[in-house]
């Protein structure tokens, strides 16, 4: 399935071993890993094609399916079913219907769909019309269009529930809404994803980079790392070297009429455009008086309801509710964040697992 920006193998719980480390011995067999071409396995040589989506029925009252994100890297023996991804999340339910867990509705269906990972809830909305049989399906033809993904879909419209702390120990898990971490001033908030979002002007950057000049950028990534792993025990998440989180924002001024301009990495490659929990968290830090975007973002009296998040090659509409908190770092409350991706069914048939005798160790 192709989630987003996104793509990666989807399964049904039941098809995968139960055992933790059976499954991720498994999973890293069928994505290639470890090989940064992942030629032998299904992977697409890069962290937005090393994914895997895992669906079953919902065991939890209220809720339709629950979900289990993976993360694979091409070149590393890790599966990190720690953090959350927006982007697979908007192929849940196109995979849930397509294999009978669920029943289209009416003209739209929607489904709760739990987020295992992090224990997020959110409700995802996908158009089921009727064929010529008199049955519903769910289609993948329509206007919907999102940067970073050729040509247009039906849209996938993701209302989350409740996304502060969803890794680290709250919205804002140092406890301020502006730190000085390694000499760089940051804003460290997790509203989905783990972020740490800084200036780009602050190491040297102008923020409009390509994302082939920041990834040919050693001395930034090394910059950025530094900060990255200094920033982790400051969020209370500990040692994060060998995790995929927290992610790491740069940002400018808006150049397209956006809200703000961002380079984003995931965390040691630069993300062709943003991910969809990075935009919502982003978007968040835009709406939250004296944070690091504060004086950068452009926001119209200083409300963010709708906020465009430029990246490199467009921007990510994210839709924010927000309340006035007093006395809360920042000063208001996020209620809800609403945004709009596609999905399309790419594959369905079996996946060849090797023998035991030639699995990855791990």
């Amino acid at each position: 399935m192709r989630g987003g920006t996104s793509k990666g193998p989807f399964f049904l719980e039941s098809d995968l071993p139960a055992e933790p480390a059976a499954r991720d011995r498994m999973l890293l067999a069928i994505m290639g890993s470890p090989d940064r071409r992942q030629i032998d396995g299904m992977g697409g040589a890069h962290p937005l094609t090393s994914k895997v989506g895992i669906v079953r029925k919902s065991h939890t009252r209220g809720v339709d399916l629950d979900f289990l994100f993976a993360q694979l890297q091409p070149d590393k023996d890790t599966v990190d079913t720690t953090p959350n991804c927006g982007n697979m999340l908007a192929a849940v339910v196109p995979f849930a219907l397509e294999r009978g867990l669920v029943v289209a509705q009416g003209d739209t269906s929607t489904f709760r769909v739990l987020t295992l990972n992090t224990d997020m809830q959110c409700d995802i909305t996908v158009r089921t019309p009727v064929s010529a049989d008199g049955s519903r399906y769910v289609t993948y033809a329509g206007e919907g269009r999102i940067d970073g993904v050729p040509g247009t879909a039906a849209p996938v419209t993701i209302d989350f529930l409740d996304t502060a702390g969803s890794v680290a120990p709250g919205l804002l898990p140092t406890g301020k809404i502006l730190d000085v971490i390694d000499g760089v001033a940051v804003t460290c908030i997790d509203n989905g994803m783990p972020l740490v979002i800084f200036k780009a002007a602050d190491v040297g950057r102008t923020g409009y980079e390509t994302v082939t000049e920041l990834n040919a950028d050693t001395e930034l990534k090394v910059r950025v790392e530094r900060l990255r792993i200094a920033a982790g025990h400051a969020m209370g998440l500990g040692d994060v070297t060998q995790m995929n989180y927290p992610k790491m924002t740069l940002i400018s001024a808006p150049r397209n009429g956006g809200t703000i301009s961002t380079r984003s990495f995931i965390p040691h490659v630069c993300h062709d455009a943003i991910g969809v929990l990075a935009a919502v968290t982003v978007g968040t830090a835009c709406a939250l008086e004296g944070s690091i975007c504060d004086g950068v973002a452009v926001t119209p009296d200083g409300l963010a309801g709708k906020v465009s998040v430029e990246h490199a090659t467009g921007e990510f509409s994210v839709e924010l509710a927000t309340e006035f908190a007093p006395g809360q770092p920042g000063g208001r409350r996020v209620n809800k964040a609403a945004l709009l991706r596609t999905a399309r069914l790419l594959m369905r048939g079996e996946v060849m697992v090797p023998t035991p005798q030639s699995m990855p160790k791990g």
